[in-house]
């Protein structure tokens, strides 16, 4: 069986080769256009394919540093000496000052409430907010250690009172 121009250019695509385009006089941008349009992963992961996402609203005009900040892991990394793999990425939204806390993936969240006090509480204060781009379930029970760790408790107030 004969290779199509398409299987040709997906040889020329596999993970772990470099290829080269010259846009221009060889044709070979109307080749990816092809090459595009014709297959179904690229039309499935097209935007205009997707479920529209919600409203997005612009976060808040900031007026004190470490007051906001957001956090993030980087995860996946070559153990260091210290057999860490990971690293805990805190950032000011004002100033986008960071701090870059070696962690381990298989940390406590205890042990990770400790050292969030240590690293950050210590030498800012305690933020009014936290955007954290992580599992509703990971960062509930994070706030829920870190209350502990500080002492105070959180108490939720309910419209319909019994």
């Amino acid at each position: 069986m004969k290779d199509t121009k398409c299987d040709q250019f997906k040889k020329r695509m596999m993970p772990g080769k470099v290829a080269n385009f010259n846009i221009g006089k060889d044709g070979e941008l109307r080749e990816i256009v092809e090459y595009v349009s014709t297959c179904l992963t690229c039309q499935i992961v097209k935007a205009e394919h997707q479920v529209p996402s919600g409203k997005l609203y612009p976060l808040e005009i900031l007026k004190w540093k470490w007051d906001k900040i957001t956090m993030d892991f980087v995860l996946r990394l070559p153990l260091n000496p210290s057999k860490k793999n990971s690293i805990w990425v805190i950032v000011d939204r004002l100033t986008k000052s960071a701090h870059f806390l070696p962690v381990n993936t298989t940390s406590s969240l205890e042990k990770l409430a400790e050292l969030y006090i240590v690293e950050i509480v210590c030498l800012h204060g305690i933020p009014s907010s936290i955007v954290f781009d992580r599992d509703p379930r990971f960062t509930s029970r994070f706030e829920n250690r870190l209350q502990r760790s500080l002492g105070t408790t959180l108490q939720f107030n309910t419209l319909f009172h019994p």
